[in-house]
C-alpha cells in the first residue's frame, strides 16, 4: 500500500487544486518518503509543488483510495498567500465545491473533499 500526504487548503468557501500537464486536477501532495513522517511529507510536497511554505498544518484523518493510502491534513491561508505551480505542477487554482461540477477531478481527491465538505472528516 503506498502512503500519500494529501493538503487540503481553505481560503474562505475555496480549495486549493493542483494539476499536472494534461492531468485530472487534484488536492496537493504525494508519497510520503521511508525516512519521512506524513506531515513532514505534507510541508514539503506543498512548498514544492506550490511555493506555498505553511506551517500549522492539521491531520484530519486518513482516506484509503484505491491501493493509496491518504494522509489527510488540512490548512486555513489568507488572500495574501499566492501559489504558484513549481516542478511537475502545471498550473494551480483555487475552486469553489460549485465550481468543480464541471471541472476534471482526480476521484480520490473529489471523495476527500466531499467528505470534508460534509463533516464526515472531522
Amino acid at each position: 500500500m503506498k502512503h500519500r500526504a494529501t493538503i487540503i487548503c481553505r481560503r474562505e468557501d475555496q480549495i486549493l487544486y493542483v494539476r499536472k500537464p494534461k492531468s485530472k486536477w487534484t488536492l496537493p501532495g504525494g508519497k510520503v518518503e521511508n525516512h519521512e513522517t506524513p506531515s513532514q511529507a505534507a510541508e514539503r510536497e506543498l512548498r514544492e509543488e506550490t511555493g506555498l511554505i505553511l506551517g500549522d498544518l492539521a491531520y484530519i484523518s486518513s482516506f484509503q483510495g484505491d491501493e493509496v493510502l491518504h494522509h489527510v491534513f488540512e490548512v486555513s491561508v489568507t488572500f495574501i498567500v499566492t501559489p504558484a505551480p513549481n516542478n511537475e505542477i502545471a498550473d494551480c487554482r483555487w475552486f469553489t465545491a460549485e465550481e468543480l461540477g464541471d471541472i476534471k477531478v482526480n476521484p480520490a481527491a473529489r471523495s476527500i473533499v466531499r467528505a470534508f465538505l460534509s463533516n464526515a472528516i472531522p
